[in-house]
């Protein structure tokens, strides 16, 4: 018997692409509005947020959305389970990260950011391509 591989697309032809290009152009906004703004210090830490925010939805989506076709069923349920928790501990990782090694640090841009980028995939059915039709 013959084994396939399931469909894999490229990482930029992924649904969810302009929802994460989207997310990183709200976070540049925020942290140099920021920085504008408040200053140096605010802005680096807007930064940290907002990717903090950003880089674990970069990696749920490479390990969620990898695999395509009715065949690959089961590689897809798996892939969304992996991806989901790595998102999960490497946002831990980045707020632990970002909380011990950047001084000074204004804590209330990072959660700022990381929330307004956050709120970006609320709309994450307008920027979408496909659209889903009803039952």
């Amino acid at each position: 018997m013959e084994s396939r591989t399931p469909n894999r697309l490229p990482f930029h032809r992924l649904a969810v692409f302009p929802v994460l290009m989207a997310q990183f152009a709200v976070l540049l906004i925020a942290a140099l509005a920021l920085w504008q703004w408040r200053g140096v210090v605010t802005g680096y830490s807007g930064l940290c947020g907002g990717l903090i925010a950003l880089l674990p939805n970069v990696y749920f989506a490479h390990r969620a959305f990898r695999f395509s076709g009715a065949r690959a069923a089961q590689a897809i349920v798996r892939s969304f389970y992996a991806g989901e928790a790595g998102k999960l501990i490497l946002t831990a990782v980045l707020f632990a990260l970002t909380f011990a090694g950047v001084k000074p640090l204004a804590p209330l841009a990072v959660f700022g950011v990381f929330v307004l980028t956050q709120l970006v995939s609320w709309f994450a059915p307008l920027l979408m391509r496909t659209r889903l039709s009803r039952p």
